[in-house]
């Protein structure tokens, strides 16, 4: 390492064989746990994805060249930089060049130039993984401490079962992310407890109808998943069923839940022991005062449906709050947004307010996207563009560690 970066800077070696489309995805994994990723892509593998695909998901562009690029000495650049190289696919004749010592591409000089850990994924058919000399480069690498993810068995390239099949891209990024905590890059939330609510609550009217809003729980869920890429043991109560990708070196627990009363006894009784409350659910404001035991008949004509408030859980969170503990709340609103959102803040009390405007196009309910201002009780206004809820969700907790370290 030659500088004091946060994020974990990782090199994706990436060769020649049909598994080389998985490392897509590797790479994404990778983003999203908060990892800085260079792609490195040999002459064979652009032959089966394009260094384009890469650079699209990346944090930098995709290199495939020793000569010509931007840098002069770019294998000397990306070995020092490396905090973790990692190679997946790694080809039958990338582990005998790397064995060997042999360094004719940029990803050969880069492998000879780190220092950092290196963690090789071998994928090829099985006669190919049983050769004995893939065997014996195997065990040349491990003596040099080079970490190797086993292949698994499955279905092969040719259509037949059998073991080389290129170990999960889940189970690679698993193995790169303990790694990278045994070498000391800790994430900026290792340590910390994160409770966070997700999903629109479902107030019932009878066994079959209720009351909810359009909330989909996705915003929330991406919370979750950030939280844990950054280090933090995340409690995730939710009315949701959006899956969660948790990928880190975090950890995530989940209470599912549905009415307004039961997120309010869960989240009471998950934060107390919580550093960072993220009240993202959208929680009904009513619900009917006395449910049908039975299903309302609609020939019987409109039922009569008396609602009563539900539980004001944020408000009830901020009162109940321990020392230090930092809550954040969301607004989403059609009108008068920011109005809005600066009385809720100062209603409610709590340290952060993030709103949306969710008459906008793509921002907000049921979307893959958002747009937010996140407002602080200290005065502070931050603007985020349109962007993925991933990318929303580390702007807020970018927001949230930024507003602990200046109070």
């Amino acid at each position: 390492m030659t500088d004091e970066r946060q994020t974990p800077f990782v090199v994706l070696g990436v060769t020649g064989g049909v598994a080389a489309y998985k490392a897509v995805e590797i790479c994404r994994l990778l983003v999203d746990a908060g990892c800085h990723v260079a792609p490195v892509l040999t002459a064979d593998a652009a032959r089966f994805v394009t260094p384009l695909t890469f650079t699209a998901l990346a944090s930098e562009p995709a290199q495939t060249e020793l000569y010509g690029g931007p840098s002069p000495i770019p294998h000397t650049r990306l070995g020092q930089s490396a905090d973790l190289i990692v190679i997946a696919p790694a080809t039958a004749h990338l582990l005998a060049r790397y064995a060997q010592g042999l360094a004719d591409d940029l990803l050969t000089t880069t492998l000879l130039a780190t220092r950092a850990p290196v963690l090789v994924a071998p994928a090829m058919h099985t006669e190919m993984w049983e050769h004995p000399s893939v065997g014996d480069n195997l065990r040349t690498l491990k003596d040099r401490g080079v970490l190797v993810v086993e292949p698994e068995s499955g279905r092969l390239a040719g259509g037949d079962h059998g073991a080389g099949r290129l170990a999960d891209p889940s189970t690679i990024v698993a193995a790169a992310l303990g790694v990278l905590a045994r070498t000391g890059r800790t994430p900026d939330l290792s340590g910390r407890r994160v409770v966070i609510s997700a999903g629109g609550t479902r107030e019932p009217i009878d066994p079959v109808r209720f009351l909810t809003n359009r909330s989909s729980g996705k915003q929330g869920h991406a919370l979750a998943e950030a939280a844990v890429a950054r280090g933090a043991e995340v409690t995730l109560v939710t009315t949701s069923s959006v899956p969660v990708l948790a990928v880190g070196s975090g950890s995530l627990s989940i209470v599912n839940v549905e009415t307004a009363a039961e997120m309010h006894d869960a989240m009471q009784r998950e934060a107390k022991r919580a550093d960072i409350v993220v009240m993202a659910a959208a929680v009904a404001d009513f619900r009917p005062k006395a449910p049908n035991a039975s299903k309302i008949k609609k020939e019987n004509g409109l039922p009569d449906l008396v609602l009563e408030p539900t539980e004001d859980i944020l408000a009830a969170l901020v009162t109940d709050r321990p020392p230090g503990q930092l809550i954040v709340g969301f607004a989403a609103e059609t009108d008068q947004v920011m109005e809005h959102a600066a009385g809720k803040l100062a209603r409610k009390g709590c340290d952060l307010l993030v709103v949306n405007d969710v008459s906008v196009p793509a921002v907000g309910f049921d979307h893959d996207t958002n747009e937010v201002v996140i407002l602080g009780a200290d005065g502070s206004t931050t603007t985020t563009t349109l962007a993925s809820k991933r990318t929303i969700a580390d702007a807020v907790f970018d927001r949230v560690l930024s507003y602990l370290s200046s109070n």
